[in-house]
């Protein structure tokens, strides 16, 4: 690859997080971390109590891409249908006939706000959408345009009617992004934007829609090595009770990373190798993407809850042991 294509893509990456963080304050990693999952073609879970941004963050990036944007409020009793569509009537001249008028999930940047307060029928309904990137109604199959992505939110906090998202559907997402409080400094600079009277800023488009294909097809061509590559899969295999040594694991740990865990973990290396302007996946690409990308993929037991272990804690100690 040309040393300018790599250039070309590092200067667009960082152009789009310097235009999100006009809007978006003291969270430079989040937003990093959510560009590198837009590019990859991955979805996107984030988790965070409210009054963060999350919104906000999803909103913002819809804007700068120039992406059609929809929102989805999810609630109890939120129907599959007010997702994908539903068939309607036509009548013309005695004539009887259906049409299918398509959802908001017939766009490219979802955002399905607070998707833990779907029913489990309506949650499913998503899940061949970000899977498959298409959509199933009666014995016809929609595809949805390229790029699409799911970004969802979900509040960690209020768990009072909730309902979980299953393991299946948490596979889906690429990354799961923990959203907290900014620093001091980021607080006073944000309430000067918005309570204290400074000119809110103007978010421009800074990509086109094929540019982000493009950088997406780039970044899928960046070579690793099978060292890394072995590394990779180590740390994956490490997350299972039966592959691993690992006592914290042995103990903790019902269920470990599914095959589409390491797809991401890798996909997502590759994206961050190019944004820091480098043609190869190193060892500590890995290691960053590994705990966004394995969070929400290892399922712990009971044990582990009465103990008040956390999965970030066990990730942490298994790069240890790989490193």
């Amino acid at each position: 690859m040309k040393t300018d294509s790599i250039k070309s893509f590092r200067d667009d990456f960082e152009t789009i997080v310097k235009e999100v963080e006009k809007q978006i304050v003291g969270q430079n990693k989040i937003v990093k971390n959510l560009l590198i999952g837009i590019i990859a073609g991955g979805n996107v879970l984030m988790e965070g109590v409210p009054g963060l941004g999350k919104t906000v963050l999803v909103k913002t990036f819809a804007k700068v891409m120039d992406l059609p944007f929809s929102r989805i409020q999810f609630t109890p009793d939120l129907m599959p249908t007010d997702i994908i569509g539903t068939e309607i009537v036509n009548k013309t001249d005695g004539d009887i006939t259906f049409c299918f008028q398509k959802g908001p999930i017939f766009s490219s940047l979802i955002l399905a706000d607070e998707i833990n307060r779907a029913t489990p029928k309506t949650q499913s309904a998503l899940l061949e959408a970000m899977q498959e990137k298409t959509v199933s109604v009666g014995r016809k199959i929609y595809h949805l345009q390229e790029p699409f992505f799911v970004l969802a939110t979900q509040n960690p906090l209020e768990m009072e009617g909730t309902y979980p998202l299953p393991e299946a559907q948490l596979d889906r997402f690429m990354f799961k992004l923990h959203i907290t409080l900014p620093e001091k400094e980021d607080i006073f600079r944000i309430m000067d934007i918005t309570v204290g009277g400074l000119q809110k800023p103007v978010i421009e488009k800074q990509i086109t829609r094929e540019r982000l294909l493009e950088m997406k097809e780039i970044a899928m061509k960046v070579p690793i090595a099978s060292n890394v590559k072995e590394k990779a899969v180590r740390i994956m295999l490490e997350t299972h009770p039966d592959r691993t040594n690992i006592k914290m694991v042995k103990e903790y740990v019902r269920c470990g990373v599914s095959i589409r865990g390491i797809q991401s973990v890798i996909a997502g290396a590759k994206v961050k190798a190019l944004s820091e302007g480098r043609f190869h996946v190193s060892f500590e690409d890995i290691y960053d993407m590994a705990v966004i990308s394995m969070r929400h993929r290892i399922f712990l037991n009971f044990k582990a809850m009465a103990d008040k272990i956390e999965v970030d804690y066990i990730i942490r100690e298994i790069l240890k042991k790989v490193k």
